[in-house]
């Protein structure tokens, strides 16, 4: 706690409203949004309770602050633009997530996931910003004489498939730690897509085609 003889004129300063956002982050990978309190935080940052709601205003407002802060912490899609292989690209994305509480990121989901407010806004934003990374990588890599909008299309659905299985190595490596190794997991997700990189622009076959197979195959089916 603070001590009774710091001003409140050194508790409203960066320093202390950062103290804030590190405390709470902790707590909230910890022990989720509910279970914690502003008592928690003051005991953890050593800033007075009172403190508290003049930077953040409320428990909503220190949440969406501690949500923004982790997530500027994501690389920019912008950065995308000098990697040359995906497997660089998940390796640095590795040092992010050990660099902070990951966990948090998945606190934050379970909040998105149950309302449709200011949380559940922020990480579509973050979703978003990691697929957009993904997407402006593949335009680096991306063939000449490939049609513009379907490349798109496919680029689209490729940086899905890319953030859905990093999050999926991610929550396997932190809820079984010693039986996933998330350096190994995400390298091994790169390499496969860094051989098969060509296949994104790979035109699909015939709708016609498409449509023969799925025919030939229920009656193939109902024959048996």
């Amino acid at each position: 706690m603070s001590s009774p003889g710091r001003r409140r004129i050194d508790e409203i300063g960066d320093e202390s409203r950062r103290r804030i956002l590190d405390a709470a982050e902790q707590l909230f990978a910890e022990r989720g949004f509910d279970r914690t309190s502003f008592v928690d935080i003051s005991e953890r940052s050593g800033i007075s309770r009172g403190s508290i709601p003049w930077h953040f205003k409320n428990k909503d407002g220190l949440i969406l602050a501690v949500v923004g802060r982790a997530i500027d912490r994501a690389m920019g899609p912008e950065h995308y633009e000098t990697v040359p292989r995906l497997a660089e690209v998940l390796d640095e994305y590795a040092n992010w997530l050990r660099s902070g509480n990951s966990a948090l990121m998945f606190m934050i989901l379970t909040e998105a996931m149950s309302s449709t407010g200011a949380v559940h806004t922020q990480y579509q934003e973050f979703l978003a910003r990691r697929r957009k990374g993904v997407e402006v990588w593949l335009r680096t890599q991306r063939p000449e004489g490939v049609d513009p909008a379907f490349a798109t299309e496919r680029e689209r659905a490729f940086a899905v498939a890319v953030s859905g299985a990093v999050s999926g190595i991610h929550l396997q490596a932190l809820i079984d730690p010693d039986g996933v190794d998330l350096d190994t997991a995400l390298q091994a997700l790169a390499s496969v897509f860094d051989k098969h990189v060509a296949d994104v622009w790979a035109q699909p076959a015939p709708e016609q085609q498409r449509k023969a197979g799925k025919s030939g195959g229920s009656r193939r089916g109902k024959s048996r």
